[in-house]
């Protein structure tokens, strides 16, 4: 089928935070959109909320069946290739080097790094192939969520910090591989974001009211979709590679 959508994008963990408002913000622009979350039924009222801009695909993001599904869903749905992949779907986890949970870090290095590595490893291999005949015609976007805390060691998160540390060198690594076959690979480094994130990763009540009165007024996912919307919304020689995305009261990390 022919498309009316200038841009099609894959979204990991669509259904929250960060994750759904750039969903809600590439779908106000236009875009064709194809979500993964781990829940069936958060995915399927953003099929009922959407309408045909949206298809979802459940199950887990670091699965390599679910990352297949979700690229043959784009085509098949809107009938063409994915053109954008945002690399989102991520756990935190609180606690510092003595502190951390381990088996729990076991479980949050295979989601943040090795779900992210397989995710950006095939959106890498169908977009070098596809760009060798498109550039510069036409844009294709590999867009990684990082964190602050990638780029600063911060005591109260090293562990969690440790994951973003790893996606940063994979993005960077990715860059310097396809950028010169005509993909963008762009890391996007958000700082504290007001989002369910911070509970399922154990930060205290305390920790995040802190934050507030010392950092606040907090990011919302709103400011980090706006960054990544301007980002894949360059000409296709213009390339954003890092974006660090701070609250203005926010110095440190």
């Amino acid at each position: 089928m022919s498309t009316p959508y200038p841009r099609i994008a894959i979204v990991t963990g669509s259904t929250s935070g960060i994750g759904e408002a750039i969903t809600r913000k590439f779908i106000s622009s236009g875009f064709g959109v194809v979500g993964n979350a781990r829940r069936a039924d958060a995915l399927a009222a953003q099929e009922k909320e959407f309408g045909a801009s949206f298809r979802g695909v459940a199950g887990d993001a670091a699965d390599v069946s679910v990352i297949d599904q979700l690229f043959a869903t784009a085509q098949a749905h809107f009938g063409r290739p994915a053109d954008i992949v945002i690399v989102n779907a991520g756990r935190g986890l609180g606690g510092s080097v003595t502190t951390s949970d381990l088996a729990q870090f076991e479980e949050v290095l295979r989601t943040n790094v090795a779900g992210a590595l397989a995710l950006m490893q095939k959106a890498g291999r169908l977009m070098a192939e596809t760009q060798q005949t498109s550039f510069p015609k036409t844009a294709a976007d590999i867009v990684v969520i990082g964190s602050v805390a990638g780029r600063h060691v911060s005591p109260f998160s090293a562990a969690y910090g440790s994951t973003k540390f790893a996606v940063a060198a994979l993005t960077e690594g990715l860059r310097r591989e396809i950028g010169p076959k005509g993909v963008r690979v762009t890391l996007i480094e958000p700082a504290v974001v007001v989002t369910g994130f911070q509970a399922v990763a154990g930060y205290s009540e305390s920790l995040l009211q802190g934050f507030d009165e010392k950092f606040g007024p907090l990011l919302v996912g709103d400011d980090v979709a706006n960054a990544i919307h301007y980002a894949v919304s360059q000409p296709p020689h213009v390339h954003l590679c890092d974006i660090l995305i701070r609250p203005t009261r926010q110095d440190y990390p």
